[in-house]
């Protein structure tokens, strides 16, 4: 801006964006789907500093400084998201218009004011906190547009050309946080600097401090619960090889399934990990029916219905049959060396597309994939053969 020394900076860096590395989730908000495109905008105050000290003494006689140093700011953007740490934004933003009256005695007075806008590209990196709370830091590219007049009345003289302007590309940095309603939209708060060509041969900072609404396209989010449902067991007959031949057995592999369709049994609440009481009677009862039963392996297994990412769906599913592993062995008294588990997320379900339509998790949609939301205990055992 003219009769601008460089635009003092006016807050200093906002804190170090600090790593949280053992808290970074998949969430299923932030990271329900770990790519996707988005759009969003976010409105609040630019500030800058002007530069009175310089701008006085070029003035005759008295001086009285008046600044308009506080504007209302908007920036509006878009940005692809490539995994759940990085993304590239880009986007249009308005720093508003900032000015200055200096009134001199004997009379006169100059008036100046600068508004400034442009486009920017950044890099945009991501710590999830929590499910819901995300840490982000953005540094990248701005050109910016700086419109520059003045005007002066009386014994003032404009030292200026009237009406300057420049086009200059310089860098553009921030940091900021964010919350997610749903799985489709969130809200930020965002503090950034831009680095400005005020038109008339100086350079500064101003800083923007905004919140804002980012909607996010193609997401979802997991629902996930898991129930009880006992089938009949599957028996295999292998026959041992020879020679020697051994004498003949019969290898027998029951599959005990505690699914979604029992509200009665219900081994976890919606979207936890911690075995419920009725969950832990159900084992109890199961794990009661092993007792004296010639058994060489249980394997657990845990499946999700196909609501939310593929890596969320995994990591609940392997966290149940983890719970469940450790209540049969601790509580259950089931051998450690016999028993094992593993998670395969949304892996073969037993409803059909054709059976189960949508994507939100409505809970006529989650009733429909009750089926695929299971715990799978499979018991492997010898017995002769008769």
């Amino acid at each position: 801006m003219n009769n601008m020394k460089k635009i003092k900076k006016v807050a200093k860096t906002v804190g170090a964006l600090g790593l949280v590395g053992c808290a970074a989730m998949n969430s299923p908000f932030a990271m329900a789907d770990d790519t996707f495109w988005y759009l969003g905008g976010n409105v609040g105050q630019s500030r800058a500093r002007i530069d009175d000290a310089r701008i006085t003494p070029q003035l005759p006689g008295s001086v009285t400084m008046k600044d308009d140093n506080h504007k209302t700011a908007f920036k509006l953007f878009g940005g692809y998201q490539f995994n759940k740490n990085f993304a590239l934004e880009a986007g249009y933003f308005n720093l508003g218009k900032f000015g200055y009256t200096a009134t001199t005695v004997p009379a006169g007075s100059l008036t100046g004011n600068i508004k400034l806008q442009g486009l920017n590209i950044d890099a945009v990196g991501i710590v999830p906190i929590s499910d819901k709370f995300s840490a982000f830091a953005r540094l990248g590219y701005q050109y910016a547009q700086a419109k520059d007049d003045f005007t002066s009345t009386g014994v003032v003289p404009t030292p200026w050309d009237a009406s300057p302007s420049k086009k200059a590309g310089n860098y553009e940095a921030g940091v900021g946080l964010q919350y997610d309603f749903n799985q489709s939209l969130g809200m930020r708060a965002e503090a950034e600097r831009y680095r400005i060509d005020d038109a008339v041969g100086n350079r500064g900072d101003i800083n923007m401090y905004s919140v804002g609404l980012v909607y996010r396209f193609a997401q979802h989010k997991p629902a996930p619960v898991e129930k009880v449902l006992m089938p009949e067991p599957v028996v295999v007959v292998v026959t041992a090889p020879a020679p020697p031949p051994p004498p003949p057995v019969v290898i027998v592999v029951t599959k005990v399934i505690f699914s979604a369709d029992s509200d009665a049994d219900a081994l976890f609440d919606f979207g936890k990990t911690t075995l419920k009481p009725t969950g832990k009677r159900a084992l109890d009862k199961f794990a009661a029916e092993l007792k004296g039963a010639d058994y060489n392996v249980v394997t657990i297994t845990g499946y999700t219905d196909r609501i939310g990412s593929n890596a969320y769906n995994k990591k609940l599913s392997t966290e149940r049959a983890d719970a469940v592993k450790a209540y049969l062995v601790g509580s259950a008294g089931i051998p450690s060396n016999k028993i094992s588990s593993r998670g395969l997320g949304e892996s073969n379900p037993l409803t059909k597309p054709s059976e189960c339509k949508g994507k939100k998790a409505t809970p006529k949609l989650k009733a429909c994939l009750s089926p695929d939301r299971r715990v799978e205990v499979e018991v492997t055992g010898t017995r002769p053969a008769k």
